[in-house]
């Protein structure tokens, strides 16, 4: 039992106390500790996805799921774009819990086309795997293997020399570093949405040298087919309106992949940016007991101008909710 007469404790020398790491650093191992342990308490990858693949191939499997039975390559594919792009909204939602969930949706897609492949007797998941892993470590020789590069353009160049390689290989049976027959477009499904399908096509010719040397290149050929959109339409050529129509959006989706911009994002933030203003216009006019189809087109003007202005004013701290 501890004495109840306190006792004088002898003095003892302080440590230096150590000097303590940055705040941002801390946290980050913090972090990643964290991560490190929750990986540790879950089953492996490997065992995961075994159990998913188990789950999909029950669904397709007699006694299973009715809708899952009937579908088809044909019949899944609205809904693999429709994952996509949900992927491409949690993204731009910058939610976290958002993208897991929508990632989870579109794997699955991935399962359910490799499950039919299956019962077709064409390959399995398996095969899709140790594809995309073999394709991967083939592509980056400067990762893998002895190539050297000195920027992204090298590795891209790289890319593409390598794809037209295998391809080549896929008709003749061997890979050969002698000039290539195939285009190096070949391979961009005519399904895709134009504005998708003229990024692809850019950024392939792109990848061999075929590009602007600068930015102001790209603008005058806007203005020229501009100018010539404007010939057309005085001519009253509505196919040759049609025709400088595409050019002008093709040289737009040029603009962007030289600046390094998706034009598929890019124009869905407009898009976005459009409704959010639109629908401004709309509760401004509801207020004053009036629908916009009512109103002059001088009356929208203001109604939008006004939509911009507020769109752009900067949120205060106390305004938010």
């Amino acid at each position: 039992m501890p004495s109840s007469r306190s006792k004088k404790r002898t003095p003892q020398l302080k440590r230096p106390k150590k000097p303590k790491a940055p705040a941002k650093h801390a946290a980050s191992n913090s972090a990643r500790r964290q991560t490190v342990q929750r990986s540790a308490r879950k089953k492996p990858i490997g065992r995961l996805f075994e159990d998913l693949v188990a789950v999909q191939a029950r669904l397709r499997a007699p006694g299973g799921c009715p809708w899952d039975r009937e579908q088809t390559h044909a019949t899944l594919k609205t809904y693999l774009i429709e994952e996509a792009y949900e992927v491409l909204d949690a993204i731009e939602n910058s939610s976290p819990k958002e993208l897991k969930e929508e990632l989870g949706d579109l794997l699955l897609q991935v399962l359910f086309h490799a499950d039919l492949a299956l019962e077709a007797g064409h390959f399995d998941i398996s095969d899709v795997v140790r594809g995309i892993h073999d394709k991967m470590i083939r592509r980056h020789p400067h990762v893998f293997g002895d190539v050297k590069v000195n920027s992204s353009s090298d590795v891209l160049k790289n890319w593409a020399q390598l794809k037209a390689a295998e391809k080549r290989a896929n008709a003749t049976g061997e890979i050969s570093s002698k000039p290539i027959a195939a285009s190096v477009l070949d391979g961009i499904p005519r399904s895709l949405p134009a504005l998708l399908e003229a990024y692809q096509l850019t950024r392939r010719a792109a990848q061999v040298g075929f590009d602007w040397e600068k930015v102001d290149g790209i603008f005058a050929k806007m203005i020229e087919e501009t100018g010539e959109l404007r010939v057309a339409l005085d001519a009253a050529d509505r196919a040759g309106a049609e025709d400088e129509m595409g050019d002008i959006l093709f040289v737009a989706v040029n603009l962007a992949r030289f600046l390094g911009l998706d034009p598929e994002v890019a124009l869905k933030q407009s898009n976005l940016k459009f409704k959010s203003r639109f629908r401004d216009m709309e509760k401004e006019a509801e207020r004053s007991g009036q629908r916009l189809s009512q109103l002059s087109k001088e009356e929208l003007e203001l109604l939008w101008d006004a939509a911009k202005v507020r769109s752009k004013a900067p949120v205060h701290e106390g305004s938010k909710k």
